[in-house]
């Protein structure tokens, strides 16, 4: 599957406005923030009924959607981890997992979830996931769709409103085709959707306590919330460019720094003294391993250097592997620039990347191709060989046997 980033940020951007508009001045106690619905919760008065009749729309959409990764092991991985940080209405949620390579996520006002891929990819362990879903499950615990909605009908034409959502019921067969395009009229919705910076305080706040309760480190949502700083400033760098905050998590928000700082300061309330906290690594590595290499495929084929090398990067702190090097070689070779050394920094990828016992069957081929160019053939053939030895079926075996004999 391949995408422009221009249709991925058109509907990464549009949904991601429904996540995350800022902070309200005086940071909200996660001490404060209890539930304000329990397991079974249903529609009450006719407005509220109305905001369900029409989401419940969208999740049939949704639900089949062929965006979706439908891995039953790692379904059932994220429905039983929403049900350990979703509080009392865990049992009541459910989660789907869309194949886009964007960091996103968004609780809709029925109690569904929608995980972007490119979120589990730049998560280095389970915590960090389970801090992001637990912010996600206390916006449906606080009610803050409803209120929204409320505010909605106050200042918006409310049959134009459906008319949009039966829009999204319309568009469905560009969602089967896999046009992220489609997922942007979804995403008007939710920006009609979108949080007050009193909102997302009050969900970053009890997003920490449900982390801590289940468990989790709650320190584990501001490193989440540093990593993507950290990426979207390395972005900028390599474009030359400020910071965009058009199409990222923050979307409106004037100060992630002191979003950051005030996650810091409620999980540190929320910790417990002496208390040692597992991230849970290993086992979310496991939930992942079958899609991670197609998780940093679609990553990489953005063309995204910046943001690429800063994901590879983070991910290689808890150890360097085959895949995250031959990924690094990929980064180079893609962008492609002579005056900037591409072609070498790539080579050097794909010779590191052959040195682990997990290097995917590409990094031999690639290795191979690099040997080629620079004249060491014996070495170059070593590698082909290899390649055909781990991938006997590859498309391209015939070709590269043709490469062998030169």
């Amino acid at each position: 599957m391949s995408w422009s980033r221009r249709a991925v940020l058109a509907a990464g951007g549009s949904l991601a406005a429904a996540s995350s508009i800022g902070m309200a001045d005086a940071r909200i106690l996660p001490k404060d923030m209890v539930p304000l619905i329990g397991p079974g919760y249903r529609a009450i008065d006719e407005d509220e009924k109305g905001m369900w009749q029409l989401m419940e729309r969208v999740e049939e959409e949704v639900s089949g959607s062929n965006l979706l990764i439908k891995d039953p092991a790692l379904t059932a991985y994220l429905g039983d981890l929403i049900g350990h940080v979703g509080g009392p209405a865990a049992k009541d949620m459910r989660i789907y997992l869309a194949r886009i390579p964007e960091f996103n996520a968004m609780m809709f006002p029925t109690g569904f979830a929608v995980v972007f891929s490119g979120l589990l990819l730049r998560m280095r362990n389970e915590a960090q996931l389970a801090g992001v879903v637990a912010h996600e499950s206390a916006h449906f615990l606080r009610k803050h769709q409803l209120r929204q909605w409320r505010d909605i009908r106050r200042k918006t034409d409310i049959f134009s409103f459906l008319a949009m959502g039966a829009g999204v019921a319309g568009g469905a067969a560009g969602i089967y085709a896999g046009d992220l395009v489609q997922l942007a009229q979804l995403g008007t919705i939710l920006s009609l959707l979108k949080y007050s910076r009193t909102m997302e305080a009050e969900a970053d706040a009890m997003g920490v306590r449900l982390l801590a309760e289940a468990g989790y480190d709650p320190m584990a949502m501001s490193e989440t919330w540093d990593q993507l700083i950290g990426e979207l400033d390395l972005s900028a760098k390599y474009r030359r460019k400020k910071r965009s905050r058009d199409f990222s998590l923050f979307s409106t928000h004037p100060s992630p720094e002191s979003r950051m700082a005030d996650l810091k300061i409620s999980a540190a309330e929320m910790t417990q003294p002496g208390r040692s906290y597992d991230g849970y690594r290993q086992r979310y590595l496991q939930a992942l391993a079958n899609i991670r290499p197609t998780l940093l495929d679609d990553q990489i084929k953005l063309n995204d250097p910046g943001a690429s090398q800063y994901v590879v990067n983070t991910l290689a702190k808890d150890g360097w592997t085959g895949l995250l090097r031959f990924y690094e070689g990929e980064i180079w070779r893609l962008r492609n620039s002579q005056k900037m050394g591409d072609e070498a920094r790539a080579a050097q990828g794909y010779a590191s990347a052959v040195l682990y016992p997990d290097a995917p069957p590409d990094a031999w081929r690639w290795h191979g191709i690099m040997l080629l160019k620079s004249g060491h053939r014996a070495e170059a053939n070593a590698a082909f060989a290899r390649y055909l030895q781990l991938a006997p079926g590859a498309p391209d075996a015939a070709l590269v046997r043709q490469m062998m004999t030169g």
